[in-house]
């Protein structure tokens, strides 16, 4: 079962080139041209067992807004495309990760129905110059084009950096659950028979 996937998507703000390999090892190649979010996609496939490529340029000048959210755009139509009739897969996947003072569950559905519960606010507007509401645009982004209900809930935490951290983690930690394939259900994780 070849479950990888390509998408490149250019705007007026942005262009983007990903490569995605759900049943990879955690390598990657990331250079999106913001700091952070580079940092958070490198974890995100080291947790998630992701082989993920992304290259991106987009208008800095303004700000990181667009590059950040069209990124997550990219990567859930990579999970879409990989991911493709879903049979065989788990479907659902949760976890709950501390980061030091942090605590934070997160749980993901590969439904075909997009929706995102972000219950976690941000004490600091700033990681160093990365906006920190970028990490709630990133997974809209995500969510929307994975067709996944996502779900992310800080049960406490003080450092905007570990909160935003251990989302990431988190998330990478539930989306590997989902995507696993489960020996025990070879067809569509769903009584409709399609997802």
């Amino acid at each position: 079962m070849n479950r990888t996937s390509s998408v490149s998507r250019q705007t007026a703000e942005t262009k983007i080139e990903l490569k995605l390999n759900l049943d990879g090892s955690g390598q990657n190649q990331i250079d999106t041209g913001v700091g952070f979010l580079d940092h958070m996609l490198v974890l995100l496939a080291r947790h998630a067992l992701i082989d993920l490529e992304v290259h991106a340029v987009g208008d800095l000048q303004v700000d990181s807004h667009h590059t950040t959210e069209d990124v997550g755009i990219c990567l859930g139509q990579a999970y879409a495309q990989a991911l493709g009739s879903k049979q065989g897969i788990r479907r659902y996947g949760h976890m709950i990760l501390p980061m030091e003072e942090t605590l934070v569950t997160t749980a993901i559905d590969f439904s075909g129905r997009p929706f995102l519960v972000f219950q976690a606010p941000m004490p600091s507007p700033k990681i160093g110059d990365f906006d920190s509401e970028l990490v709630e645009d990133f997974w809209q982004g995500f969510a929307s084009n994975a067709l996944c209900n996502l779900h992310v809930v800080l049960h406490h935490g003080r450092n905007t950096h570990h909160i935003a951290e251990a989302i990431f983690k988190g998330a990478a930690r539930a989306m590997r659950i989902a995507c696993e394939i489960d020996p025990r259900q070879p067809g569509v994780p769903s009584s409709k028979g399609v997802l």
